[in-house]
């Protein structure tokens, strides 16, 4: 299944609406790679008055498939939790991504990961959060609320 791909078309909720992208996960030898372009990013904002900063924005994999936004305050619940097959703690969990950086609203990253294949992660979430990922603070990564969503067909 070599060349296999699936995508995650990424839309912005209610505290991002701007946001959208794809995510494409291709099978490759030993892994995935996986090639994100997203555009409408909020700016950055260093961390001030206590207040994290507003990127890099975490990205992961979560759960659950579900976009629904729920509360509008703090969307995208319904994702639960990041995806972590092997019971790792955060940081390295299978859905643990690198973080994006904006460049003017836009971001374009691609990375290989030997963690799983593209048939693995169908049905699951790819959510971009409003903080940067830790890859310490369990379980989560402190990353913040979740800004867009997208479901992995």
């Amino acid at each position: 299944m070599f060349g296999h791909q699936i995508r995650a078309i990424i839309r912005g909720g209610p505290l991002a609406p701007f946001i959208r992208g794809i995510v494409t996960f291709r099978s490759v030898p030993g892994g995935t790679e996986v090639y994100a372009r997203i555009s409408g990013l909020p700016p950055y904002k260093p961390a001030r008055d206590g207040k994290p900063p507003i990127g890099p924005h975490g990205f992961h994999i979560h759960e659950k498939g579900n976009c629904e936004v729920g509360d509008p305050e703090n969307p995208f619940q319904a994702a639960g939790g990041h995806w972590n097959p092997d019971n790792q703690p955060h940081g390295n969990h299978a859905g643990d991504f690198p973080v994006l950086f904006s460049n003017n609203g836009i971001a374009r990253m691609c990375f290989f990961t030997n963690r799983f294949k593209p048939k693995d992660v169908v049905g699951r979430a790819v959510i971009i959060h409003q903080n940067p990922d830790d890859y310490r603070t369990q379980p989560a990564g402190d990353a913040g609320k979740r800004l867009a969503c997208g479901v992995i067909e």
